[in-house]
């Protein structure tokens, strides 16, 4: 007989190799290789042949015919916008996030609502009538008729399904309880998910038929399997948000078809995902007069102005050692902004606890909510409240200089929409409007802002 052909493959970076090892050469991780089984693999890959490729040649590409051709729209209107207007035909898009984040939740609302589309929801974790019970709560009983469940996990089954009911999309939840013939390994595996999204995407090319995989979140917030996965496929979706509060957030990390800067809002409610109209709106709650630390910052998320509420308090310390902690802000840029305020500013916060929330659960990595953080610490040290008609966009320099951000006459518009009279940006700032009725205040540096606030 004759010797079975086999490599060690990494389950965390996707590297292989000829022989088993303690570590990874590439990711440097322990005990992560796992013998896979090559024996006529080629063999078993073979394409069925309703989807074979037809024989192709080199053209000029003068010659290539310019055709976008027409986009899917999903009935979502978050969902379209982040994938750039709808899905386009023979793509592969992957959604990931967290456990229980709402991802299976978002794509079986989407296939009940899809207008006119005859959508195949797969499933590998979950029953058929655990479906339906999640449908009828979702409220789709009315919109499900071309909605089709299947529950199955062997892609050579699921092809056969696929040919005979011709859906206009299928999405897979998920792809790591898929597996082949191909190879002899365990679902979930590496090679097992690599492998069935190669077979997805040739489906996707070669029929015309769109797919949405849903992926796994691994501990330190990554997609689970090989990095090679995230290339393979054409748009690369993060679901993400606080389980604990209600809103949650549809990011692109890549989109080959669209625009990486778009931002879906989503709410969790009973009846499922509902989207978020006006999010500043929401996000800012009540409008009354706000104690001292409270502030309000005019940000961006993708292509959308945001007007968040920022929360600081200070106090001193009772342990001796000062604590530090920040809720949705980076913590390291937190210590930045608080040495700028006692090494520039003159400010002694060095003995002081300091503690920073963005309300809503959002998290923003955009430098420009910076003046609206210092402005927050300061005004809780001092304990005076600031105007809560008042906003802020600016970054904070080393050198306690406020340097411009892109797109300020969005911040500004949003700003004035929400009824806000006066808003602090950076001096030199290009584009501001005028004739709104806006006070608009250009500062070039913090202890400037710090005078015109408290005098």
């Amino acid at each position: 007989m004759a010797k079975l052909r086999t490599r060690y493959v990494c389950q965390n970076c996707g590297a292989s190799y000829p022989q088993w090892l303690g570590q990874c050469g590439q990711c440097k991780q322990w005990n992560t290789l796992v013998e896979e089984v090559l024996d006529r693999v080629e063999e078993k890959r073979g394409t069925p042949a309703h989807l074979k490729r037809q024989a192709t040649r080199p053209v000029a590409i003068g010659e290539i015919p310019v055709d976008e051709g027409p986009r899917m729209p999903l009935g979502d209107v978050e969902l379209d916008r982040v994938l750039g207007g709808g899905l386009v035909p023979g793509s592969i898009v992957l959604i990931g996030g967290d456990p229980g984040i709402g991802k299976s939740t978002l794509l079986l609302q989407t296939a009940l609502h899809a207008p006119g589309l005859r959508t195949l929801y797969v499933s590998g974790e979950e029953s058929a009538h655990q479906i339906k019970m999640r449908a009828e709560r979702l409220d789709g009983r009315g919109a499900d008729q071309g909605c089709f469940v299947l529950t199955e996990t062997n892609t050579q089954n699921l092809f056969k399904h696929i040919d005979d009911l011709k859906p206009d999309l299928v999405v897979i939840d998920s792809i790591q309880t898929l597996h082949t013939a191909v190879l002899d390994a365990s679902p979930g595996s590496v090679g097992q998910v690599r492998e069935c999204t190669a077979e997805m995407l040739r489906l996707a090319k070669t029929t015309g038929i769109p797919v949405v995989l849903i992926g796994h979140i691994t501990k330190e917030g990554y997609l689970a399997g090989p990095k090679v996965l995230e290339h393979m496929v054409d748009a690369v979706l993060q679901f993400e948000g606080d389980r604990d509060h209600a809103y949650r957030l549809l990011r692109p990390l890549k989109n080959r078809f669209g625009s990486t800067n778009e931002l879906g809002i989503y709410e969790m409610r009973g009846d499922g995902l509902a989207r978020v109209e006006d999010p500043s709106q929401v996000l800012l709650g009540q409008r009354g007069e706000r104690p001292s630390g409270v502030v309000v910052a005019a940000t961006l998320e993708g292509q959308r102005p945001l007007l968040i509420e920022v929360q600081a308090l200070v106090s001193s310390a009772v342990y001796g050692t000062p604590q530090r902690s920040a809720t949705g802000f980076d913590l390291r840029r937190l210590n930045m902004l608080l040495a700028v305020l006692e090494k520039r500013c003159g400010f002694r916060l060095g003995s002081k606890d300091v503690f920073l929330n963005l309300a809503g659960g959002f998290r923003v990595e955009e430098p420009a909510i910076d003046l609206a953080v210092v402005c927050a610490i300061l005004g809780s040290d001092a304990d005076l409240p600031v105007p809560h008609d008042t906003a802020f966009c600016g970054e904070v320099g080393l050198t306690g200089e406020i340097r411009p951000v892109p797109r300020t006459d969005q911040r500004i518009a949003e700003a004035h929409k929400l009824g806000f009279t006066r808003v602090f940006v950076p001096r030199g700032t290009k584009g501001i409007p005028r004739g709104t009725g806006l006070d608009v205040v250009p500062v070039g540096r913090v202890d400037e802002v710090l005078g015109r606030l408290f005098g």
